[in-house]
């Protein structure tokens, strides 16, 4: 190895990233809320102050910090000064029910909980023992009223850990995936490199900041020089005025809103000042909204397939371009990662052969959070199973097959209801389209259909089944279909679908 170890990780932490573009431009905006602004140095100093407040009050490296807020610019302070001073942040959802709220807590045994005065209701149910809790105007008085401290002590390595985003099973407890500085900073140059940012563009961040969506890409943001633009949730007026004032990178939709979105940048007559790609997990949106909102919008939709574990890869690197409605959602493999699709014995599948992806990279979280079996059985082999089956295409390219625990055996064939979903949502009338098992006498396991079809529009069982026999085997084909009110779907906190509750109900 050439060189001191010390001097190579100099500027491999994202506050030290940060520091260092706010003294190359004091005076640039780096967040925007509502009509307040703050400019690099004022951050720099704020972050600083608090990150020493933090190490005053005796936090030591590695302790965690519980963030219990809505969409805020006090947010991204905060975890600024946590990267400053070696400290992890718990991204709480503030969506959860108190039973899950006091499991995330406990899990990660903060030393401090900052929360909002418009959501600790829901704390003061849990259960979560002496932890300490401090709104945020309590948080900034302490930190006002404290005596100034000596400089920051310097991190050393960049494994620390940063960020524990929680991330929801489909029928466990949320698990707690470490972002390291590592991960978070090789995020920054994945998005360079798949999306093609220009440096020091804009970013909005309306999705909840406790989503890696929000929270990956605002500090990678201010790592580089641009402004984020905080704005609590969907606010499509004010997300649009944004849009119109601001060039932006990567503008994040996500399935549910496209319609909504659309429909209100249509009535405003909006023209994006400029945006390098939007979207997010196309395949999960009617291929009609994809070719409405990207001709809307003039910006092309991003096809991603990543995670709260690994960020924007492993294969994120296609789009949809303006004005298709794709039948096709093949995938790219992203920068700055390695794939290879395994069999249930951890062996490479040929191609054309569906397989578990596995992957390895910068990007890649460091484990869940005293977690140590589930860590085990995830990181086998040295490479993360994300429990996504793909497969490899002749040119290279991925496709999604389902996760594999959704996987259907009917009969001795294999039945993944994500290709039954994407059949289902050419049509157009149909809104959502959720695919289940059944238990069968005669196969074992069979595909049933929850269908959710779009306002004013009119759709019957015999229309969607002649639809699937042009284009399915007949083994594949639903063998009901179940038309249900949208708000009748269960969902998680985090508003995935449950797809176990669906399960029950047919079984009941």
């Amino acid at each position: 190895m050439i060189g001191n170890t010390t001097i190579a990780a100099g500027l491999a932490f994202v506050g030290d990233l940060f520091s260092a573009r706010a003294r190359m431009q004091p005076h640039h905006p780096a967040l925007v809320e509502g009509k307040q602004s703050v400019t690099y140095q004022q951050l720099d100093e704020r972050s600083t102050a608090l990150a020493q407040w933090f190490l005053g009050q005796g936090f030591q490296r590695g302790d965690r910090v519980a963030v219990h807020l809505r969409n805020c610019a006090a947010y991204l302070e905060i975890e600024l000064a946590a990267a400053k001073a070696g400290l992890i942040i718990a991204a709480l959802n503030w969506r959860l029910s108190a039973r899950e709220l006091s499991h995330c807590i406990n899990l990660v045994e903060p030393r401090l909980i900052i929360e909002g005065e418009d959501n600790a209701a829901v704390l003061d149910q849990c259960e979560i023992g002496d932890a300490p809790r401090m709104t945020l105007v309590e948080l900034n008085k302490a930190v006002n009223q404290a005596p100034k401290q000596s400089a920051l002590p310097s991190l050393e390595d960049p494994e620390i850990g940063l960020v524990i985003l929680y991330t929801s099973g489909t029928t466990g407890l949320p698990k707690g995936a470490l972002i390291s500085h590592r991960a978070m900073i090789a995020r920054m140059a994945a998005f360079n490199l798949d999306l093609q940012l220009p440096p020091g563009v804009d970013f909005l961040a309306w999705a909840p900041l406790f989503h890696m969506a929000s929270t990956d890409h605002a500090l990678a943001t201010l790592m580089q020089g641009g402004t984020v633009h905080v704005v609590d949730g969907y606010q499509p007026d004010a997300m649009l005025e944004i849009i119109e004032k601001h060039a932006l990178g990567w503008l994040v939709l996500m399935p549910g809103m496209i319609a909504d979105f659309t429909a209100h940048a249509l009535a405003r007559g909006t023209i994006p000042k400029g945006i390098t790609a939007m979207g997010a997990m196309a395949d999960l949106v009617p291929r009609d909204e994809l070719a409405a909102v990207t001709a809307a919008l003039n910006t092309p939709y991003l096809n991603t397939f990543g995670a709260t574990e690994t960020g924007l890869p492993p294969a994120t690197g296609n789009v949809v371009p303006v004005g298709h409605a794709p039948k096709d959602l093949r995938k790219r493999q992203s920068s700055l990662c390695q794939v290879k699709l395994v069999d249930a014995n951890d062996n490479e599948v040929p191609h054309g052969e569906p397989g578990e992806m596995a992957v390895r990279g910068l990007t890649v979280f460091s484990g869940y959070w005293n977690a140590p079996d589930t860590n085990a059985h995830d990181f086998r082999g040295g490479w993360f199973h994300m429990g996504d089956v793909m497969r490899r295409n002749e040119d290279g390219t991925l496709s999604y097959v389902d996760r594999a625990k959704y996987m259907i055996k009917s009969g001795g064939e294999n039945i993944y209801p994500a290709e039954i979903e994407a059949v289902l949502l050419e049509l157009e009338a149909v809104e959502t389209a959720i695919v289940v098992r059944r238990k069968s006498a005669r196969w074992g396991e069979e595909p049933v259909a929850f269908v959710v079809v779009k306002p004013s529009a009119s759709l019957d069982d015999g229309t969607i089944i002649a639809h699937c026999e042009t284009v399915l085997a007949r083994y594949k084909l639903p063998k009901a279909i179940h038309f249900i009110d949208d708000d009748e779907l269960p969902r998680s906190a985090t508003g995935k679908i449950q797809r176990h509750v669906l399960e029950e109900r047919l079984e009941a």
